[in-house]
């Protein structure tokens, strides 16, 4: 998923809750931003060795509490090139609607679906 850096928005980034199998290593020691207490990893391309993004190893209780995604891999834009996750059939891609199929979900607002969705992830954790 295409993401902006919320400490500066010129940075664009890509997105994911799983990593890219056997194309990426965990390097270096944990590390903080200024901006929040999560601890984050560097993370370097296994084929020419250049980091090409970061891992959240640990989110912070103020960015677990806040909305968001599950994503906690990240990409560099500018190191790295996306690929569209297929669905269960590893045919088709997979899209965010095709993953609400219960009928309440299509009733509801997106409002109340992005109230829920958020809701949901704060609980889980």
């Amino acid at each position: 998923m295409r993401a902006l850096l919320l400490a500066d928005t010129k940075v664009e980034l890509y997105s994911t809750d799983l990593p890219p199998e056997n194309s990426i290593q965990l390097i270096g020691t944990d590390y903080s931003t200024k901006n929040c207490e999560c601890r984050i990893k560097d993370v370097a391309c296994l084929g020419c060795g250049n980091v090409v993004g970061y891992h959240v190893t640990l989110p912070c209780q103020s960015c677990i509490r806040s909305c968001n995604n599950g994503h906690f891999w990240m990409f560099h834009s500018s190191a790295v090139f996306p690929v569209d996750r297929l669905d269960q059939t590893g045919i088709q891609i997979m899209l965010w609607g095709s993953l609400l199929n219960s009928k309440e979900h299509n009733e509801m607002s997106d409002d109340d679906l992005m109230m829920e969705e958020c809701l949901q992830m704060n609980s889980h954790i």
